[in-house]
């Protein structure tokens, strides 16, 4: 009875799973998220906290024997800045914040981004630790001052459950860790100016470490005082395993908020003279990363799109079915997001655009538009990523037969989706399975999949889509300004 937490953006999930990965009991509850002005994303701490308990409590009410431990995943990046009591010093800031754009224009311009990459294979962006604590550093110092950790989403709730401070190693992987070692990089984070906030960043836990709930922790819960407890890792590498990435070359889309696309490598190796975008995340396998391109394109552009056109999103897949490829020759780039595009190419300046209309486009053209060009970015991940087994796909435009059809054809291969949706808590049961010396047959959690096959009529006319939105993309990226 090991239930799984997965503590999303703007949703927290609890899961629990039979022998066969089949989901027996589940819950969720919806998470605030603030969005302010100035491009500020936040969420608050104690209000995070509060939907761990709701959905775990509700979950373990339903079991038929005890929870025998917890394993906790959820969202990356941002930051979390607490006190040694584990309460925030400040309102937690989102991956999805903006507010640190020009640290990170002037971090490209000076060469301070491409450093970094180079030493860690980790591209920074506005809403990443090293960005985000830097704009503290200069506009607010004193809320740095007070805090005792800076750290993220899965470690700042096991702290509240368990008194630990820690992190989990594919967390502590963007900006400042090197893959190769699993240790921060000091020149790393010397070249952004953060030496003196060294001592906010939190060890990385060993492989396979287990926590135990404290006295408040299990008060929270409704749970017993020294419950097991792991954490990590976060959402992006606990979906490819709760997928079933297991082999060198094998990837997952997750088609969230955001496009994470990820590759699974056993060689730590990257492209130091290449463009500084994405990360090498460290997985629980001491021996294993994967190569992640997590785009700011995604479903948050499906919600953006709907809520122009004034159409609910059950209304996708019919304007997609009755459209054709091409979408009667009108373009989009994807890029909505107001902190711009952190994969495969940083840019916070990059903005969406739509061409080849005219006054017979109607919504099927616009709607099918912006699907094919997020489907493209994907392929431009993969192909940075290096992508050449088995791909997988998960989150919540999976549940979209049409959209998934078009990525099949963008990217030439078929896409196995699993069965059950939580495959972030899925990750993190099979994590922390593995940790308590109790493992899951895999091969039976795989089983439960289908297999979305590629269209070979529609590749071609793919192929020049993409060759398309190359052109325009090469051509946007000159004339993009904060």
């Amino acid at each position: 009875m090991i239930v799984g937490v997965d503590i999303g953006t703007s949703l927290t999930k609890a899961v629990v799973f039979d022998e066969d990965g089949s989901s027996i009991a589940s819950a969720c509850t919806p998470s605030e998220v603030h969005h302010l002005p100035g491009g500020r994303v936040e969420q608050d701490l104690d209000h995070v906290v509060a939907t761990v308990a709701t959905v775990v409590r509700e979950v373990a009410a339903t079991l038929p024997e005890p929870v025998s431990a917890l394993a906790l995943t959820g969202q990356g990046d941002g930051l979390w800045l607490r006190d040694e009591a584990g309460a925030a010093v400040h309102r937690a800031i989102s991956w999805l914040d903006g507010r640190a754009n020009s640290v990170l224009a002037e971090w490209q311009a000076a060469g301070v981004t491409t450093e970094v990459f180079r030493r860690t294979g980790a591209g920074m962006f506005p809403g990443c630790a090293g960005a985000l604590l830097s704009y503290l550093d200069t506009s607010e110092p004193e809320v740095l001052d007070r805090a005792a950790v800076a750290g993220y989403c899965v470690d700042a709730v096991l702290q509240r459950l368990t008194g630990e401070i820690t992190v989990d190693v594919s967390d502590a992987s963007l900006p400042f860790l090197d893959p190769a070692t699993r240790r921060y990089d000091d020149s790393a984070i010397e070249a952004c100016g953060l030496t003196h906030r060294r001592g906010l960043l939190a060890e990385p836990a060993p492989a396979k470490s287990v926590f135990r709930l404290d006295a408040k922790g299990a008060a929270l819960l409704g749970l017993p005082v020294g419950l097991p407890v792991t954490a990590g890792p976060f959402d992006l590498p606990a979906s490819a395993i709760g997928a079933g990435v297991r082999q060198p070359g094998d990837g997952i889309l997750t088609a969230g908020t955001t496009l994470a696309c990820q590759v699974l490598t056993d060689d730590p190796k990257f492209d130091r003279e290449g463009e500084p975008a994405g990360m090498f995340l460290c997985t629980p396998d001491e021996r294993e990363y994967l190569h992640a391109m997590p785009a700011m394109v995604g479903t948050a552009g499906i919600d953006w799109v709907c809520a122009l056109l004034g159409i609910s999103v059950e209304e996708i897949d019919p304007l997609l079915a009755n459209s054709e490829p091409g979408a009667r020759g009108v373009r989009a780039l994807p890029f909505l997001s107001v902190s711009g595009e952190r994969a495969p190419f940083v840019d916070a300046g990059a903005r969406a655009q739509f061409s080849g209309l005219s006054l017979e486009t109607g919504r099927a053209e616009i709607v099918r538009a912006l699907c094919e060009s997020i489907a493209f970015a994907a392929r431009h991940c993969f192909e940075a990523a290096g992508l050449s087994g088995q791909l997988y796909a998960c989150g919540g435009g999976v549940r979209s037969p049409e959209w998934l059809r078009i990525f099949a054809d963008v990217l030439g291969r078929p896409i196995v989706i699993p069965s059950d949706p939580g495959v972030g808590a899925r990750g993190a049961v099979l994590t922390a399975a593995a940790a308590l010396g109790s493992p899951f047959d895999r091969d039976r959690w795989a089983a439960n999949s289908r297999t979305v096959e590629v269209r070979p009529e529609k590749v071609a006319g793919y192929e020049r889509g993409y060759a398309d939105y190359q052109a325009s993309l090469s051509a946007a990226r000159g004339l993009w300004r904060l």
